[in-house]
């Protein structure tokens, strides 16, 4: 026997029994685990697939026997009749050395052989390995049953974040983007005006590939805006503060301000409070119905005394002089509690 065939006697000498240990086929002890049987079967799908050893001729049948000592021990339902009736487990059907995996399966068509093994896990989870036996009993057609498992779960997601003025103008940005179908893959992604955080953009099939059999799924990004100094969206809203003086609040008329598409006035009401709303009709964040209206929120600082000339500090006294009333007068009256009788 050749020193490449560590495994080839004990598959001989199961096979003339009539009776498989899968046990020993995955060279593990009775009673392991499911962590333990899907190591040993990684390690030993890998040493043993047809692809990797070209001149050991036994390769596809080790493989196989592999297969479906996985198929069986993975299995709790399975695993259990296996270890209660033993060769007679299946009701008298045995599989007549699992199916055509070596040569159905490339692993060369895969990145790695990670990926291969990957996916020959995810196989067996509608009913065991090619060519053996399905649940009922009945033999399957050589090949894997793709339509009988649920499929994968290709789509990928990842987050873009772009600026106001992208958000707002729409534009066209390069990404690069990594996904298990390709790494450094240049992807064209076109944003819309308008766009709000929270969009999620679909790239169909620029999501991650199924190694072996070409599907691919879709690649959603989910937008976010960066933080603006002045701007501020809320769902559509589009807000900013607006700084008012004192007599600009009290004696109201219009103010020149910015606005993302450029400058425009904005009217004040004679006694604008801080805190009030003002709107500017048809300057807000785009719409498919049209452009939505602008908020401004009135902030009226307060003064700091030392930044104030003398003819500005003896008008404030004037002011003070001519009030003949306490702004807190209401609250005062309000706020003082009748002596009890």
């Amino acid at each position: 026997m050749g020193a490449g065939r560590p495994l080839l006697l004990p598959f001989l000498s199961m096979a003339r029994s009539g009776y498989k240990d899968y046990w020993q086929i995955l060279q593990v002890p009775r009673g392991a685990d499911q962590a333990t049987i899907k190591q040993a079967f990684r390690r030993l799908a890998r040493q043993n697939h047809p692809d990797v050893n070209p001149n050991d001729q036994g390769a596809e049948a080790r493989f196989k026997e592999i297969n479906e000592a996985y198929e069986v021990l993975s299995d709790p339902e399975k695993r259990r009749r296996y270890e209660q009736f033993g060769r007679y487990w299946s009701g008298g059907r045995t599989s007549s050395g699992g199916g055509s995996a070596g040569v159905d399966m490339d692993f060369r068509n895969y990145g790695s052989f990670d990926e291969f093994i990957n996916d020959l896990l995810s196989r067996f989870g509608e009913g065991g390995i090619p060519g053996g036996f399905n649940t009922s009993g009945f033999p399957r057609s050589s090949g894997f049953p793709r339509s009988s498992r649920p499929p994968m779960d290709l789509d990928a997601e990842t987050t873009l974040e772009i600026s106001f003025a992208e958000a707002f103008h729409g534009c066209e940005r390069d990404l690069s983007v990594r996904t298990m179908a390709k790494q450094g893959e240049s992807v064209q992604v076109h944003i819309p005006p308008g766009i709000v955080p929270g969009t999620r953009l679909r790239l169909k099939g620029k999501g991650n590939l199924q190694p072996g059999t070409g599907r691919r799924g879709d690649l959603y990004l989910k937008i976010q805006l960066k933080p603006h100094p002045v701007w501020r969206l809320e769902g559509d809203q589009l807000r900013a503060d607006l700084l008012l003086d004192w007599d600009e609040a009290i004696l109201g008329g219009q103010v020149q301000v910015a606005t993302p598409r450029g400058m425009a006035k904005v009217t004040v009401p004679p006694g604008t409070q801080s805190g009030q709303n003002l709107r500017l009709q048809g300057h807000g964040w785009p719409h498919p119905q049209g452009q939505k209206d602008l908020l401004f929120t009135a902030v009226i600082p307060v003064p700091l005394l030392k930044n104030l000339s003398l003819q500005q500090r003896d008008l404030l006294r004037q002011w003070a002089a001519g009030r003949n009333h306490s702004p807190r007068e209401t609250m005062n009256q309000k706020a003082l509690l009748s002596k009890p009788l």
